[in-house]
């Protein structure tokens, strides 16, 4: 079935030609195969134009067949899904494919802009830097827009991705990159070891050039060979074969990152499957098998329509049964270029002519000329007559000065070979020169990594095959492994002979960044104004900077610039190499970390049952908790908080406070560490008892506060913040072992081993005894304030008990283990039912925090001191701690600093602010007169008013005085009193009774 498929080969092929498939480009329906690319579709539809380039909007046609491809740049899929610059070379072709060419308007055939090839004479290398000076004033107006709408190839979707992505780690011993004859025998090797081998292939069939080339290995066709040699391999347990999977670059540690196109073969992803997925591969040993790129020869009109590269040509008519030409042309300075040849012959397309650089061609190719009825010219190509139609006429340049024409609708160049050399070179590493081969092959590679076959410059089948088989076995010795890996398969290697040649010169433009339209020109006249590093080159003339990274233009480049320089090659130097190897989309990096789920999300043990009584929730770092728990009829949050207040402070309530940190300190010298890393004392803390403590950063302002419980003689329990649990973790792991290692001591995190509950109101303790042990004191005598210790809940269940209060009621903190803390939440609102118990949540909290004076992280800003909170009490004169002497610094005990204070508005109906200035009454706002701000703010139920914290300049000392609150941000200034900062209940009556 060819349908209208004009230039499909009536047989061979590895497609599938019983599953058609249409898709659509540029609007117009074609048909394929499956096993097609959308590159080899359009070529067996006869379609050569299918781009324009960047600058200078010439037609181009398919350069390549695979992702080293410069020209073949798409706009695949559409609306929310569309793709920009994607390769038209590695798109697999599937049912419904939708895909347009890109940098036209208003069509491909008729691009407007292609009037800019007029203006070539302006748009030479560096132009952006010698134009646009002058006048200085059009630079924002004219020209920046200008270039801004000029930039770029496809358009990107302006809406949000509906694709889903991941992140996943694989470890193994050996990771291999590439599925040719040097990767497959790699990894057979490897595996007879008794490697963990993962590997990894950009193309969605194994084989490499085999593909497309053939050949015979271990008696067998090669196709023959694949398939037993990935039977070998399936019946491994410990060998991973990935497809779509391109091993992008490499990392610290032997990671190496990896991009798996998981579902981009379909025209959607199954339901809940990514499109993508981002590996992170930690391998003890890699081989490099990723192969080498044929390199063009820079030659005038070589960007034509039509003009290919011969292996890309092989791999059309071998692979795919498609015929880019049907008189064909070669223009080669090595052996390789003659299988095209082969290829066009068995195909049976007519060879117009073969021009070969080399001063001498082998008899058997003299004879295969003869045979075929065409000639073979000695010399080189110096200009293609075409157009968008494609290739029509081919002028040579024969060695002695003669010319000639070949009239061919393509024409093949093979320039050689260049190995990838670009995983090998991440780390900085350059590669070396070998003149044999007139091409770099890797050098210092990154620790554990070795490149075998083609990727180090063996370019021989049989070459191929040892070489990856030995690097296999011994990079699976290397692992640690000692299985016998037994014999290498065998090839013929076939002879490869160079001629080198870069660049013919002749009339037009000769392209050596076909992308990026930088011509042989542009990279002479950098050399001649000054930029003789191949790294100005790079930026001055944009070559290799192109989407491509430069992959069948820089070897080229540095040649040019090294015959106009004077120097050799090795001489002139490479470019250095980053990663991606590959276009890699950006939510596979992100993975599934976007939109809710940017973060990780961390749930409260009553989590669920809290959702279930509607609360409304706030994120709070990572953690989302229960902000207030509106009720019918209730018309906003302020309502629903006040009732919330009201009920603690005239009954009883509680609230979720599993997301402090909690951390278990054990051993002999728990109390010594506590003791140096708090300003106060926890040494001589009874134990049953509990204590506020306050740490502070080795500059004396404070780092974090919390309560610290004396469970054992050589146990505390201590909450941080619920901002500061990792770091203060880290922070007393830090001074355990590297500030005191000689202390012996234990620090564990439990943070997520315990729910937590804060039981708050007058009716706490008649709460408490429905759920407790009875057999448990809960008096004010047998439990007093600050108490703390192990409980027995009524069911058996142990808990820990804390009489400790953040609101200023009597109350107490319960932890339970956190499997239980939704059972609990579930039972104290049964328990307290009696109590008319209110749950209560983070807003709430925080208004009675305030109420009574307690600084939160608003005040613990990072700026303040002890004495600043009004805590400079605490501090111990009768031992050290962490931050003592820098916290008596002359700036940090100043007079005039700003403190703690509170803060009311004179008119009881004005609402504060957080955020607003604290300027003296009668000054102008401004930084000369900004005396502090208001740091917390709520609505007090029990005054009925809003009030605040504020850190005010001398603040205590101003008790009493009227000054004002300016917010510029909302534009409102009023006056307000400073007060003390503890509104409810001074004496601290209601906690203790």
């Amino acid at each position: 079935m060819r349908g209208n498929q004009a230039n499909r080969l009536a047989a061979g092929g590895l497609i599938d030609r019983s599953t058609p498939l249409s898709f659509r480009f540029d609007g117009k329906t074609l048909s394929g195969f499956q096993g097609d690319t959308l590159a080899s579709a359009l070529v067996a539809n006869g379609v050569k134009l299918v781009g324009r380039s960047f600058k200078y909007h010439r037609p181009r046609g398919i350069l390549t067949a695979g992702s080293e491809e410069p020209n073949a740049l798409v706009e695949l899929r559409s609306g929310a899904r569309r793709e920009p610059n994607t390769k038209a070379t590695t798109a697999e072709l599937y049912e419904g494919l939708e895909a347009a060419s890109q940098n036209r308007w208003p069509s491909l055939n008729f691009d407007v802009m292609a009037v800019n090839q007029l203006f070539a004479p302006i748009f030479v290398a560096g132009f952006y830097y010698k134009t646009f000076m002058w006048p200085a004033k059009f630079w924002e107006a004219i020209y920046e827009p200008a270039i801004r709408r000029a930039a770029g190839l496809g358009r990107a979707a302006g809406i949000p991705d509906p694709d889903r992505y991941d992140k996943a780690w694989a470890h193994c011993d050996v990771a291999i990159a590439g599925s040719g004859p040097a990767g497959l025998a790699a990894a057979v090797a490897a595996a007879r070891c008794g490697a963990r081998v993962i590997l990894c292939e950009e193309d969605f069939v194994l084989g490499g050039r085999l593909l497309a080339d053939g050949g015979t290995i271990d008696g067998l066709p090669a196709a023959e060979w694949i398939a037993r040699t990935l039977d070998e391999l399936a019946a491994m347990p410990d060998v991973r074969i990935m497809t779509r999977t391109t091993l992008f670059g490499v990392y610290d540690g032997g990671t190496y990152g990896a991009i798996e196109r998981v579902n981009d073969h379909l025209s959607l992803p199954p339901e809940h499957q990514v499109r993508q997925r981002l590996w992170r591969i930690v391998a003890k040993r890699c081989v490099v098998a990723a192969g080498a790129i044929e390199r063009p020869i820079v030659f005038a009109g070589n960007d034509t329509p039509g003009v290919m590269m011969a292996s890309a040509m092989r791999s059309y008519i071998n692979r795919y049964a498609a015929a880019p030409a049907r008189r064909i042309a070669l223009f080669t300075n090595n052996e390789d270029g003659w299988r095209t040849v082969e290829a066009a012959i068995a195909a049976g397309l007519q060879v117009a002519a073969v021009i070969d650089g080399r001063p001498d061609v082998s008899p058997a190719h003299r004879s295969r000329a003869g045979k075929g009825g065409f000639p073979i010219l000695n010399g080189s190509v110096s200009g293609v007559d075409g157009g968008k139609s494609g290739v029509r006429k081919i002028s040579v340049s024969l060695t002695g000065g003669a010319r000639a024409e070949v009239e061919a609708d393509g024409l093949a160049v093979s320039g050689g070979w260049n190995p990838v050399v670009g995983l090998t070179s991440y780390h900085r590493g350059r590669p070396k020169w070998r003149d044999d081969i007139a091409a770099f092959v890797p050098d210092a590679a990154p620790p554990g990594m070795v490149a075998a076959g083609a990727a180090n410059g063996a370019f021989g089948f049989g070459a191929c095959l040892r070489e990856g088989f030995e690097a296999g076995a011994a990079a699976a010795r290397d692992a640690g492994r000692s299985g016998n890996a037994g014999s290498a398969p065998i090839a013929d290697d076939e002879a490869f002979s160079l001629t080198p040649l870069w660049h013919v010169t002749g009339k037009g433009k000769a392209f050596v960044d076909q992308q990026h339209d930088v011509t042989a020109s542009d990279v002479e006249l950098a050399q001649r104004e000054g930029l003789e590093s191949v790294e100005h080159l790079k930026r001055y003339t944009t070559l290799g900077m192109a989407t491509d990274q430069g992959k069948t233009s820089n070897v080229a480049g540095l040649a040019i610039m090294a015959a106009v320089s004077g120097k050799s090659i090795p001489e002139t130097g490479t470019t250095i190499y980053r990663p991606p190897y590959v276009p890699v989309a950006i939510g596979a990096f992100a993975g599934h970390h976007r939109d809710e789920n940017f973060h990780a999300t961390r749930l409260t043990p009553s989590h669920h049952w809290a959702a279930e009584q509607g609360a409304v929730f706030v994120d709070t770092g990572l953690w989302k908790r229960a902000q207030w728990y509106p009720l019918p009829g209730e018309k906003d949050w302020l309502e629903s908080v006040t009732r919330e207040v009201k009920a603690v402070r005239s009954g009883v309530g509680f609230c979720d406070v599993s997301t402090l940190g909690k951390i278990d300190v054990h051993g002999p010298d728990a109390g010594a560490l506590l003791d140096r890393v708090y300003i106060n004392a926890f040494s001589s803390l009874a134990v049953g008892k509990a204590r506020y403590g306050l740490m502070l950063r080795e500059d004396g302002i404070v780092y974090d506060d919390g309560t610290t419980s004396r469970l054992a003689e050589d146990h505390y329990f201590l909450t941080t913040t619920t901002a500061k649990a990792g770091l203060v973790m880290q922070h007393l792991e830090f001074c355990r072992q590297v500030l005191f290692p000689e202390l012996d001591v234990q620090l564990t995190s439990v943070s997520d081993q315990w729910a937590q509950f804060s039981i708050a109101g007058p009716k706490t303790r008649d709460l408490l005894k429905e759920i407790v042990d009875p057999a448990e004191d809960l008096s004010n005598e047998g439990f007093p304030f600050m108490g703390a210790r192990e409980v027995k809940l009524r069911g058996g269940i142990k808990a820990r008990l804390f009489r400790i209060s953040f609101s200023g009621e009597m109350a107490f903190e319960i932890s339970v283990p956190a499997r239980y803390g939704e059972a609990l939440a579930r039972n104290l609102m049964i328990a307290g039912k009696p109590f008319g118990v209110t749950p209560y949540g983070t807003e709430a909290l925080g208004v009675m925090r305030i109420e009574k004076g307690h600084v939160a992280g608003p005040e613990l800003n990072g700026t303040t001191t002890a004495a600043d909170l009004g805590l400079g009490k605490m501090m111990s004169t009768k031992k050290d701690f962490i931050g003592r002497v820098m916290a008596g610094r002359e700036a940090l005990v100043a007079p005039n600093r700003q403190v703690v204070v509170g803060i009311k508005p004179t008119d009881k109906a004005r609402r504060l602010r957080s955020g607003a200035h604290i300027v003296p009454k009668g000054e102008t706002p401004g930084p000369d007169n900004d005396q502090g701000y208001i740091t917390s703010v709520c609505f007090s139920p029990v005054l009925d008013q809003w009030i605040g914290l504020g850190l005010v300049e001398r603040g205590r000392a101003r008790i009493g005085e009227i000054v004002r609150a300016h917010d510029p941000l909302r534009g409102e200034e009023y006056d307000v009193e400073l007060c003390n900062s503890v509104f409810y209940d001074p004496d601290g009556g209601r906690q203790r009774g």
